[in-house]
């Protein structure tokens, strides 16, 4: 089988670099022109991705339709607020054969749509091509770098979601499977969420325990939005669940902590985003997450206090005192 990974970022690159040492013929699109004619001329992405040399399998495309043709697999890694444009511009190229998976993790602000759904709403009626999501603590550079690294693939294609599984799964990356779309795509969004908290707490010297008590009840919070929307609660346990939290709530490598860690420490948020070249998907997803909560009636205290300290200004040590002293329940 041949793939193509549609966008040129940190993720995309590092997926498509990765697919290269797998054997498989490979096109990478980047939509950003310097980016694609540095990367045709060095075969390395010098600003998502500096310091790794693609194999040959892995060929660079600037027009989509180009990067489209040929390939059986379309690996979409793109930021979730400039998806549905490119979903658009895909659909009416799609093949019958070609089949869909998403790497993105987010939630459309507009719609409050997950991507799968995005997807689905942009093919339209006429084309109904497979598609998967694939997510799970993953941090490009060090998927690039070769470590161990355990993912998840979830479809409501069982049959060819393992066929995804065996061609994609190397000594480097174990894919695991479900078919709990919902769960696995809210997962992946909601915890860079949690992880902006985290980086508030860490900025401000909380300690271990505070880190800890922001993830166990951030992971109720998504689980308790998740199980409201169909998802499975046996998601919020795994790699996409508590596995993407645990990585992007400590690891220092993960941007939306890295956010949370400078408005702890008093800088202004436009300020920080002026300085980043890569997305922070906890940024828009805390919009998106606010308004399914009340949508759906459901309590997410950390999301709400998230929101009033990236987009109402107040002070996070507020933040923390309004968490603290909610009235007192069950687990």
């Amino acid at each position: 089988m041949n793939a193509s990974v549609i966008g040129g970022g940190s993720w995309g690159s590092a997926f498509a670099l990765y697919l290269g040492r797998l054997g498989l013929r490979t096109k990478l699109w980047i939509r950003e022109p310097e980016i694609y004619a540095a990367m045709v001329e060095r075969r390395e992405n010098p600003v998502f991705l500096p310091g790794f040399t693609f194999s040959d399998d892995v060929s660079f495309h600037h027009g989509i339709e180009a990067a489209m043709a040929g390939s059986d697999l379309l690996f979409i890694a793109v930021p979730s607020a400039y998806c549905r444009k490119v979903y658009a511009r895909l659909a009416p190229h799609l093949e019958p054969h070609q089949a869909i998976v998403s790497l993105t993790k987010g939630i459309e602000k507009r719609t409050l749509m997950r991507m799968s759904q995005v997807l689905r709403e942009e093919c339209g009626p006429s084309r109904h091509p497979k598609v998967g999501v694939l997510s799970g603590p993953s941090f490009s550079r060090e998927v690039a770098e070769c470590h161990p690294t355990a993912l998840v693939l979830a479809s409501g294609e069982a049959a060819w979601a393992k066929r995804v599984q065996h061609l994609i799964s190397g000594p480097s990356l174990r894919v695991y499977t479900s078919q709990d779309v919902t769960g696995v795509e809210l997962a992946g969004a909601l915890k860079n969420v949690i992880a902006i908290a985290a980086g508030l707490s860490d900025a401000m010297d909380f300690g271990y325990n505070s880190r800890a008590a922001l993830m166990t009840r951030g992971l109720a919070e998504i689980a308790r939005l998740g199980l409201k929307l169909g998802a499975h609660r046996d998601t919020f346990a795994g790699l996409a669940g508590m596995g993407d939290l645990l990585l992007t709530c400590t690891g220092p490598l993960s941007r939306n902590r890295s956010v949370g860690f400078e408005l702890g420490r008093g800088r202004r948020l436009r300020d920080i985003i002026s300085h980043m070249r890569m997305v922070a998907e906890g940024l828009p997803t805390t919009v998106s997450a606010r308004e399914l909560a009340r949508r759906e009636n459901v309590d997410m205290p950390i999301v709400e206090q998230v929101y009033q300290v990236l987009y109402r200004g107040k002070d996070p040590r507020k933040a923390l005192a309004d968490l603290m002293s909610r009235s007192l329940k069950e687990e």
